[in-house]
């Protein structure tokens, strides 16, 4: 990854304010300038950030509950970003996959934007804090039980309410991509 430009830097941290700022219950009590404080003393996480935005996730800061204040940039687009869709779940999936092979892999996309891929937990989450994934869904991290079995886990929204499924990690599908989180170095905010 190349590093950004002023003006692309200039640019996202406008953009990741402003949705700061619009969304405050997702980080109650969390000030913008702390975020912004930690973010402009690390190159790498901006590039993350970057990828995120560049992709459709519009990341935003979320305060997990009961994580001694632990911060995260989550992807809070409503649908699964669209810059990550049609992807299946990881590189051993993907090798595995003999004909109509996708673009990639999201496990593969993830590693090099620099994120890890959304967990359960942190799935069901980020959910309490809106109504994501209505027409999508998105691959979550699967444990590795599951995935030696050859399976992978998704997630979405439904009749009001989240669903966790399973499918062939070598499945794709143009409605299912994967949410990022970007966790923020430990300490009290």
């Amino acid at each position: 990854m190349k590093n950004l430009s002023a003006a692309q830097k200039g640019d996202l941290l406008k953009k990741l304010c402003d949705r700061f700022e619009m969304n405050e219950p997702r980080h109650k009590g969390i000030k913008w300038q702390t975020i912004e404080t930690v973010l402009k003393d690390r190159v790498g996480y901006l590039n993350s950030l970057y990828q995120m935005e560049i992709t459709g996730g519009e990341p935003d800061v979320i305060c997990w509950p009961n994580t001694s204040n632990q911060l995260a940039f989550v992807d809070c687009s409503v649908e699964s970003p669209a810059g990550r869709r049609s992807l299946c779940y990881d590189e051993s999936a993907l090798k595995a996959r003999k004909a109509n092979k996708p673009s990639g892999s999201a496990m593969e996309m993830a590693i090099q934007m620099g994120i890890k891929i959304l967990t359960e937990a942190e799935y069901k989450n980020l959910q309490t804090l809106g109504n994501f994934d209505l027409k999508t869904s998105s691959w979550l991290q699967t444990p590795v039980d599951v995935r030696e079995k050859g399976g992978a886990i998704f997630g979405d929204r439904r009749y009001g309410r989240v669903f966790i499924y399973h499918n062939g990690a070598e499945s794709y599908y143009a409605a299912r991509g994967f949410r990022g989180i970007l966790r923020l170095s430990a300490g009290k905010y």
